[in-house]
């Protein structure tokens, strides 16, 4: 892809996000009149991250006749996109916060509450305060939970003295106070997850943000990454910015990646922060260690019965409807959208195309055909950014890429310029999902 070519897919990228212009067939709508009658119908959305909230919105959006309720225990939003800036030292914890009160202002009604149960036959979701909240279609966007049985010697228990990270906010907060206080000289080992996992907050970003704290306030320590996954995205940029940064790859680099089967962990002593590796258990001792659990949907989609074997929600990606429950929509990390990922972008695109197809059920209309779009912006450096791209069409009922469409951060591009476009972009998709 030319920078030019690029350039003009990043602006209608941003453009998308934000939701500019964007109309359906059978959804546009002409200030708050309906474009077709129907009855007042009930749509209940649970989760209010990336996916759950922008669905919300945008059911609104296109359908303002509906009666749309989020329910999301949580009264604050932390973003994964932007946690690991956290880590890095660019922003603080609140600075990736987010309220629910722009969801109000669009007609929304946000509920703040536990969901005990989805009852599918009576066709209404139980919340754990007693109340129900019957629903003609109902949209769930869970996010992800954890394996905790794939790796000896650690569980959820842990995750307060090794953590995760991997869903923003106290955890957030828990990594990037061992970070600053770990000892000169120290050792940071991250485990990341296997394929398929939420990014972001992407792993090699992660590293990315520690080091660049290090090399500014703990110059002498050390980075370890166990990858239990052979080669990862955008690993020929990062290993460049790593090279170029970091040393990567020479005897005085402060980053070392062991990928594959000598990166697999079996095994984690949680007392002494050691991980055993590789087919000899290699030992390996951290003065932090960042385990990132195996992956997979939330567990009130398991819990609901849409989850298959896989443990991710299998669905019609024409409309994210589950393939195993009526009326129930999937969406975000918790779907199986490949060739998707799991992000924030996708799930924001995702959410969209869900609330057109739903209102186009609704009112007995056709939504048009889906597209979607994902732009994964990473930071090596605060002025050293870089990306992978996509738009995707629907053929023969899958998603699927759209061939010539998108890419990765080309050689000798302005990677400041890509990292104030990383700014960018998460300032203009927070906005559109919670403003």
């Amino acid at each position: 892809m030319s920078k030019k070519t690029r350039r003009k897919f990043l602006t209608q990228a941003a453009g998308l996000a934000a939701g500019a212009g964007l109309t359906l067939a059978g959804c546009a709508t002409s200030g708050n009149k309906p474009a077709a009658s129907a009855k007042k119908a009930r749509v209940v959305v649970i989760g209010g991250g990336f996916g759950g909230a922008t669905a919300a919105k945008y059911l609104k959006r296109f359908g303002p006749e509906l009666e749309v309720a989020l329910v999301e225990y949580n009264e604050k939003y932390y973003t994964c996109p932007g946690s690991n800036w956290v880590l890095g030292g660019l922003r603080d914890l609140e600075s990736i916060a987010f309220t629910y009160d722009g969801l109000r202002k669009h007609g929304v009604k946000v509920v703040h509450d536990w969901v005990t149960a989805i009852d599918a036959d009576g066709q209404n979701v139980r919340l754990a305060s007693g109340g129900q909240l019957p629903y003609d279609r109902l949209v769930v966007s869970p996010g992800i939970d954890f394996h905790w049985d794939t790796v000896a010697g650690i569980g959820e228990k842990d995750s307060n003295t090794i953590p995760h990270a991997w869903k923003a906010g106290p955890q957030t907060a828990i990594l990037r106070n061992q970070i600053m206080s770990m000892r000169r000289g120290g050792t940071f080992v991250i485990v990341p997850p296997p394929n398929p996992f939420r990014c972001p907050p992407g792993p090699y970003e992660r590293v990315s943000m520690v080091a660049h704290y290090f090399k500014q306030h703990n110059p002498t320590a050390k980075i370890i990454i166990l990858d239990p996954k052979s080669k990862f995205s955008k690993q020929g940029l990062f290993t460049a910015g790593w090279k170029k940064l970091y040393g990567f790859g020479t005897d005085n680099s402060m980053i070392e990646w062991v990928g594959g089967d000598d990166g697999k962990v079996s095994k984690i002593d949680v007392a002494t922060r050691t991980a055993y590796h590789g087919p000899l258990e290699d030992a390996v001792k951290a003065d932090v260690l960042n385990f990132v659990p195996a992956q997979k949907a939330g567990r009130l989609a398991a819990a609901a019965g849409l989850t298959d074997a896989s443990g991710w929600c299998p669905v019609n990606q024409a409309t994210w409807e589950s393939t195993r429950v009526p009326r129930v929509h999937v969406i975000g990390d918790a779907a199986i959208q490949k060739p998707l990922p799991k992000s924030g972008f996708a799930a924001n695109s995702e959410a969209k195309m869900c609330a057109a197809a739903i209102v186009g059920l609704l009112r007995g209309e056709d939504a048009g055909p889906p597209s979607f779009i994902n732009t994964c912006y990473s930071l090596v450096a605060p002025h050293y950014g870089i990306s992978v791209a996509m738009v995707y069409t629907l053929r023969d009922g899958k998603v699927a890429k759209v061939k010539g469409a998108g890419g990765l951060t080309p050689p000798n591009v302005d990677v400041s310029q890509e990292a104030a476009y990383a700014q960018s972009w998460w300032q203009t998709i927070t906005a559109d999902v919670w403003s």
